[in-house]
């Protein structure tokens, strides 16, 4: 008997949009799962993709996007088939989404508790008393001082980390599944980054709520992730548990990302791998995509055949003990692998040795 085990499973998922200059597609290929209560992370420059898989999945994109191909099933649901009455009753509820800048996302005119009460109202049924006592409670839940105080005020008169928490708030209000948190912290100060990252991973463990962590950040991803899925111009180009991907990263463009992180204790003698590495030139524009590897262009290992498409290549057990070829298993799209070998591993020592502090701390 087939025991369902995934939350969410994202399917060969492809979204494009439609410009002046035609269609190009923002999302390509894309798959990726996440089981109850785990947190995955999304990796990659601005331009790879991830915000926009992140809303084909609520199924928010703008007038000139559409989803052409994949599936995406949550709790057993097709949510591509839904009709949109249908999918309102999931968005806030079963599944909530926090935004990298929250005043953009709370409605200036509206007291912070109103609009958290107007989400319980609707989704759960709560009178309005009922659900602005229940607004108050998860204020405070959440952190913030005075939340009385703060639910009948306006967003405006709230600091960045406390709009950032009455977000939180808002999202967790009517017990999702699955929250979608899009840089949450991006525009926050290093303290409260510290400090929102941190009530998230509570609340997400104290609700087993599962998690997509969208970032360009990997110390992020270190300090909150269970599996992480790095894009690169719209494809996955490698997946695994955090332990192994830290440890063990195998796309040149994955070792690119963990060499360019600053290490307090590595040496500053200015040689070799004691540099702070960039990777060079940019992701490439969707009108002009490359053919085979979309990384090649800014590849210290590029080859002929880079010019060729590769598909996703799944490898041997991860850290964590997953096997080849089955999920959890660490898979990239790199043709190194496809010929038998690969790129000298770049594992950032310190990083990877921070993922165990971090976790062991939390």
């Amino acid at each position: 008997m087939h025991v369902m085990t995934e939350l969410l499973e994202v399917q060969n998922l492809r979204t494009e949009f439609a410009t002046d200059d035609g269609a190009v597609t923002s999302v390509d290929n894309v798959s990726f799962s996440v089981r109850p209560g785990e947190t995955v992370g999304l990796v990659g420059e601005s331009g790879s993709g991830k915000s926009v898989t992140a809303l084909s999945i609520m199924r928010l994109l703008k007038e000139n996007g559409r989803v052409t191909e994949g599936s995406i099933m949550f709790d057993g649901k097709d949510l591509l088939g839904l009709p949109e009455s249908q999918m309102r009753k999931v968005r806030g509820n079963a599944i909530s989404m926090i935004f990298q800048e929250p005043m953009t996302s709370l409605n200036p005119v509206l007291k912070v508790g109103e609009q958290l009460a107007e989400t319980m109202v609707l989704h759960l049924g709560l009178s309005r008393s009922e659900a602005w006592s229940r607004a108050v409670e998860l204020l405070d839940h959440v952190g913030i001082p005075r939340p009385k105080d703060i639910a009948a005020d306006y967003p405006h008169r709230l600091s960045g980390g406390m709009r950032q928490r009455a977000m939180i708030a808002m999202a967790l209000s009517c017990h999702p599944k699955l929250i979608i948190a899009d840089e949450p912290t991006t525009a926050l100060d290093v303290t409260i980054q510290a400090q929102i990252l941190k009530l998230m991973r509570q609340l997400s463990t104290e609700s087993d709520t599962a998690m997509i962590l969208i970032t360009h950040d990997l110390g992020v991803i270190a300090e909150m992730a269970d599996k992480v899925v790095v894009m690169y111009a719209g494809q996955v180009v490698e997946e695994a548990d955090v332990y192994t991907l830290f440890e063990q990263p195998k796309h040149p463009y994955t070792q690119g990302l963990l060499g360019s992180i600053p290490q307090i204790s590595a040496p500053a003698s200015g040689r070799g791998s004691d540099r702070l590495h960039s990777i060079p030139g940019s992701v490439p524009s969707l009108l002009e995509m490359p053919t085979g590897c979309r990384f090649a262009a800014r590849c210290p290992e590029r080859m002929p055949t880079c010019d060729d498409p590769v598909e996703l290549l799944a490898l041997g057990p991860t850290s964590s003990g997953s096997v080849p070829g089955v999920r959890g298993g660490h898979q990239v799209r790199c043709v190194l692998y496809e010929e038998g070998r690969g790129p000298t591993d770049q594992p950032a020592e310190a990083v990877s040795a921070g993922v165990a502090s971090d976790r062991t701390k939390g």
